[in-house]
């Protein structure tokens, strides 16, 4: 068997594409690279190009389901950036604080640290990085 392939993109959706659209590109510190309407102008996305090649898409809907982001829910729970270290989280940390952006702390535990944040929708982001290699906090 193959090995499993990694992830090309993570779409979400989102209530207010114009506003989603600022944040992400503050967040990201890029323009995105697509922006269209797909299957008959039933939804709009706007795309950006993240490190390693990955995608980042906003998808705005023509007619939205309603109800807001619940992780709680069956469906995404979040979605976690990867960085290398926890210096790297400080620094993620620092950034979204030079951004206006509210987040919680830093939470260490065996298996890495994250920091936690949420886009305008409520839709819950992470930063996340691996433990140490010697076991402690990343």
């Amino acid at each position: 068997m193959p090995d499993f392939p990694s992830i090309t993109h993570v779409a979400v959706t989102v209530s207010d594409l114009e506003r989603s659209t600022r944040w992400y590109t503050a967040l990201f510190g890029s323009d995105p690279v697509l922006d269209e309407d797909v299957e008959a102008g039933s939804f709009h996305h706007t795309v950006y190009l993240l490190g390693g090649g990955q995608l980042f898409g906003l998808h705005e809907h023509q007619q939205p389901s309603p109800g807001s982001f619940d992780e709680r829910h069956a469906g995404l729970d979040h979605v976690s950036f990867a960085c290398s270290d926890r210096d790297e989280l400080e620094t993620w940390s620092a950034r979204l604080d030079e951004l206006g952006l509210e987040h919680g702390d830093i939470v260490d535990a065996h298996y890495g640290s994250g920091l936690s944040f949420r886009d305008p929708d409520g839709i819950a982001l992470e930063f996340f990085a691996p433990p140490a290699p010697d076991g402690g906090a990343s």
